[in-house]
């Protein structure tokens, strides 16, 4: 047999099996066309959903870190040194970018928080005091770059035009702190109410393992006003202090110029990437690792990202033998009750082929009807919902991640899978001989 009869051959079956398909879905029971539908739905969401999740719950602390701390692109010391320097001449050519929509001067220091201090009236007993990171900010800058008011459980922002008020990160603050079990964070402290800060000797950030923060020794005090607390899910920012950057001059005593960080928000129109190949050639490299807010993520966390989306798929996986083996058994026993019909079928001239591509084709619509449901229900419903109101996870608001290519990539498993499950059972029905089946022997 030619090629193109081969091609004839099958064309013809195909347009056979396909108003033979018509006519088994159309006049099949309403309600198991319904269920296996809602079972191909249910499937579908699964593979999609369950990883969607997974990520979205470290990618919701990715979107948070770039819109609450790092910016889109993220300026920081280099390994060897303790500040950027150049940072004035940094800023300068920042500020006259039209890549640039704003961008944020941070200064940090190591410093010891001591609260109830004038009622402390034995000297023998610890301090109620704790270790944080002193950042001093131009409020306006940091407001325009990450919304840092945004952050205010209590208290209200502090302004550039005032002086010896202080932002408390809420991680400090016994009635918001996790990790009393950790270091004994400041008890009773209120909006208004004194603190004495004394910044340490090297004058060097801390990080979190550096809590306690109890041999600290002060080379400067000061006392300032609480006039608010700051509550993120953004480490960086909840386990730091703000003052504005005269208030840190003046409790510091470096008059440099030299920040630790500067963080940039890109204008529209230009992408992470674009702002970062413009720093370096400019040189910036040079004084400070530039990142963008990808590359500003820990490489651990880009890990478990990937973890969660292997055990999304394999859970999802579970879904897709359920779905696998619904198809088959629906197909088989439909097959099987209407073995008398398909002999008749053969009988009459009606090739196999034909009756096996009717029962395919059976199967395709389940799928696609199912999974388009589905797609309708991830993309139009639960992403919007979940975007407008996170879940509230404890270190993110975990959002839904459904990706056009990977979401297709699963329909297309999915597909395949369905496919083998819808022939299998009709090829093993339509092989059978052509007078048993009529005589159902």
């Amino acid at each position: 047999m030619t090629l193109f009869q081969r091609a004839k051959k099958f064309k013809t079956s195909f347009v056979v099996g396909s108003l033979l398909a018509k006519r088994q879905i159309g006049r099949g029971n309403f309600w198991i066309n319904t269920l296996i539908i809602g079972i191909m739905t249910l499937t579908f969401l699964s593979l999609v959903v369950i990883s969607g999740i997974l990520i979205g719950l470290l990618e919701g602390s990715f979107q948070a870190n770039r819109e609450r701390y790092s910016g889109d692109v993220l300026m920081s010391t280099l390994a060897d040194e303790t500040s950027i320097k150049t940072s004035p001449t940094i800023a300068q050519t920042l500020a006259s970018l039209s890549g640039i929509q704003n961008f944020t001067v941070r200064y940090k220091t190591g410093a010891t928080i001591e609260a109830n201090y004038i009622q402390r009236r034995d000297f023998s007993t610890l301090p109620n005091s704790v270790g944080v990171n002193i950042v001093g900010i131009n409020p306006d800058a940091e407001e325009a770059v990450t919304g840092l008011s945004e952050s205010l459980v209590e208290g209200s922002m502090i302004s550039a035009d005032e002086s010896g008020y202080i932002l408390l990160g809420s991680t400090f603050i016994k009635r918001y702190s996790n990790f009393s079990d950790i270091f004994e964070p400041l008890d009773g402290v209120y909006i208004g109410d004194r603190v004495k800060v004394s910044v340490t000797g090297k004058g060097l950030s801390i990080n979190s393992s550096d809590l306690g923060g109890s041999d600290t020794t002060g080379s400067n005090v000061q006392e300032f006003i609480v006039k608010g607390i700051v509550k993120s899910k953004v480490d960086e920012v909840s386990l730091a202090s703000f003052v504005t950057e005269s208030d840190y001059r003046r409790i510091t005593g470096n008059t440099s110029l030299n920040a630790q960080e500067i963080a940039i928000k890109k204008a529209p129109g230009f992408n992470d990437y674009d702002i970062k190949n413009i720093l370096v050639s400019y040189g910036f490299d040079n004084f400070a690792k530039i990142q963008t807010a990808q590359e500003a993520i820990p490489k651990f966390l880009d890990d478990i990202k990937n973890t969660f989306s292997i055990l999304g798929s394999a859970i999802g996986s579970i879904g897709l033998v359920v779905s696998a083996i619904t198809i088959f058994i629906v197909i088989y026993i439909n097959a099987l009750t209407r073995r008398k019909f398909i002999g008749i079928l053969k009988g009459i001239g009606i090739s196999g082929a034909a009756i096996e591509i009717a029962y395919i084709l059976q199967s395709i619509f389940y799928v696609v009807v199912g999974s388009l449901i589905g797609a309708l229900i991830v993309y139009f419903i639960l992403i919007p919902v979940i975007a407008a109101n996170p879940i509230d996870f404890p270190f993110s608001d975990g959002i839904l991640v459904a990706d056009p290519l990977p979401t297709l990539s699963k329909f297309l498993i999915l597909f395949v899978v369905t496919l083998i499950a819808g022939y299998l059972p009709a090829r093993l029905i339509v092989r059978k001989n052509t007078l048993d089946s009529i005589l159902q022997r």
